[in-house]
């Protein structure tokens, strides 16, 4: 979408050798459902209550005002009672890119053949003040109990407005690094945050439509997938041109003793 320019962000997976605990990043593969020549990144939705309908339309979608900014998810997270809390953040240990098998709270116990499907699902009520808030959540309220994708009760008194629920989804390619996974032992994989575990996933939100080209998505009756509102639509090959210049310079490929950003 040409006139999408929010900022959208989650940790880097990496496989920590189970031998010599070295690093490798893991790479991003594309979401199976997306248009051809799509490289990598993160797939993102915008909808109005849930995936697939919009039965509980009792309210208006309100988009984003500039300046806005939520997290969900934190990296202090550590126990598998506080990650369950954390609805919608899931992980599917992929058979193939478009089966993806039953969500887990933690990252898999085994190998995957077609790699591991990371969610990330963003509350939908919004407290109608604030543009973000000390710990960038508390002025955000999820009303979603069970899983991400259904339809949300409504919003409380506290977050009365109801603004789009964003959701990312993420296949990280960890086929190439099966073979590496001993049988029997723990998973190798970990955060850039040096996550032992999936409970600590997080993702960040910022942001960016031009204009009212998001309110008028939100505004269409019957929205779904893309094309909503008479927003512009571009095609691969030139949405992939959109890069952002390396500005750390930092080495990030190949085997690395320490995770990037980590003390040597």
């Amino acid at each position: 979408m040409s006139e999408d320019f929010s900022n959208y962000w989650t940790a880097v997976m990496y496989f920590k050798h189970p031998t010599n605990g070295s690093y490798h990043r893991v790479p991003v593969i594309n979401n199976a459902a997306l248009a051809p020549n799509t490289k990598g990144g993160i797939t993102v939705y915008y909808t109005p209550y849930d995936f697939t309908t919009d039965n509980l339309r009792n309210q208006p979608i309100r988009a984003f005002p500039p300046g806005f900014r939520m997290t969900v998810g934190s990296p202090a997270t550590n126990t598998l009672d506080q990650a369950k809390g954390h609805i919608g953040l899931r992980y599917n240990c992929l058979t193939t890119t478009i089966n993806r098998g039953p969500e887990m709270v933690d990252f898999p116990d085994r190998p995957c053949p077609g790699g591991i499907f990371a969610v990330h699902h963003f509350p939908a009520c919004w407290d109608g003040k604030n543009l973000d808030s000390p710990d960038h959540q508390s002025h955000m309220f999820n009303t979603i109990k069970n899983d991400g994708f259904t339809n949300a009760p409504a919003c409380p008194a506290s977050h009365p407005v109801r603004m789009p629920q964003v959701t990312y989804e993420t296949v990280w390619d960890t086929t190439k690094f099966n073979s590496l996974w001993p049988s029997g032992t723990p998973n190798p994989f970990v955060w850039s945050f040096e996550g032992t575990s999936g409970y600590g996933t997080h993702a960040d939100y910022m942001f960016g439509w031009k204009g009212d080209s998001l309110q008028r998505a939100m505004n269409k009756s019957e929205c779904f997938y893309d094309g909503c509102g008479s927003i512009t639509k571009q095609v691969m090959t030139e949405a992939n041109k959109c890069t952002v210049p390396d500005m750390v310079g930092e080495e990030t490929d190949g085997w690395l003793e320490k995770l990037p950003g980590m003390a040597m």
